[in-house]
């Protein structure tokens, strides 16, 4: 079983430290990065999620990454009652970038799907997806809400806003879980100064020192500047869940702009 979970948040970086973590030597990885046991998968069985990770040596760590895991009103319980020792780890990003990028993944998706001549994954721009979230995923929020193993593909991808009001997913973590079982990464500064980062990981991990000659983004993709009358609509739409996030984690980031 696990001994850390990277649980998100999704476009945030979960990618790029978990690729950091595995080439540490007492790391060893999963069979798949994204198991998504407890948030997608919770109708297979413990033994299935056991089975994707390699067997206890001693002074050796595994562990997963699922980003979707942060959001899903559930998985805070699930992983509780079956691994509550676990160390859990946040990546956490500027909400419009966030956002934004969340867009274009799904766009970069579109693509992949139309070669395969499947449909589009997205078919509104960003700014009628935002907009039409709510209406968008009511029903589906609904049944998520009311069952704990009901899992819905829109949400994963349409939840664009909704994924960035990290106070609220974090009440239902700390609620069940200590703070000091959880490490908070602002992702800017992960992309910022990643040796740092990674050192305040493997400390958190009680890892032993040892150090990556490069640090590699993964994931990333390139497009074009948000329109800058919707970035200033989102700035104020934002702007009250992250006072609120700072003021309930009693940390700051510089994320208002």
């Amino acid at each position: 079983m696990p001994n850390f979970i990277i649980i998100g948040a999704q476009k945030c970086g979960t990618t790029s430290l978990y690729n950091y973590l595995i080439q540490h030597p007492n790391v060893k990885p999963a069979l798949q990065k994204e198991l998504h046991f407890f948030d997608k998968r919770f109708n297979k069985s413990i033994d299935w999620y056991r089975s994707h990770f390699p067997v206890k040596e001693k002074n050796v760590i595994t562990g997963e990454a699922s980003p979707n895991y942060i959001f899903h009103p559930h998985t805070p319980q699930k992983i509780s009652k079956i691994i509550p020792s676990v160390k859990l780890i946040a990546l956490l990003r500027n909400p419009i970038d966030r956002a934004y990028s969340h867009y274009a993944h799904n766009l970069r998706a579109n693509r992949i799907n139309l070669s395969k001549g499947q449909k589009e994954r997205e078919i509104l721009s960003f700014e009628e997806a935002i907009k039409s979230e709510d209406s968008r995923l009511y029903m589906e929020r609904e049944k998520i809400l009311n069952n704990s193993i009901y899992y819905s593909q829109d949400c994963m991808y349409y939840s664009y806003l909704a994924k960035g009001i990290y106070v609220d997913q974090f009440k239902r973590w700390l609620n069940l879980f200590p703070k000091e079982q959880i490490l908070i990464i602002e992702s800017e500064k992960l992309y910022a100064e990643p040796a740092a980062i990674f050192r305040q990981v493997r400390e958190f991990l009680n890892l032993p020192p040892w150090e990556l000659k490069e640090y590699n983004v993964h994931n990333s993709i390139q497009y074009r500047q948000m329109d800058t009358s919707l970035r200033n609509y989102l700035i104020d739409y934002f702007k009250p869940h992250n006072e609120r996030l700072y003021e309930y984690l009693g940390v700051q980031f510089d994320w208002d702009k």
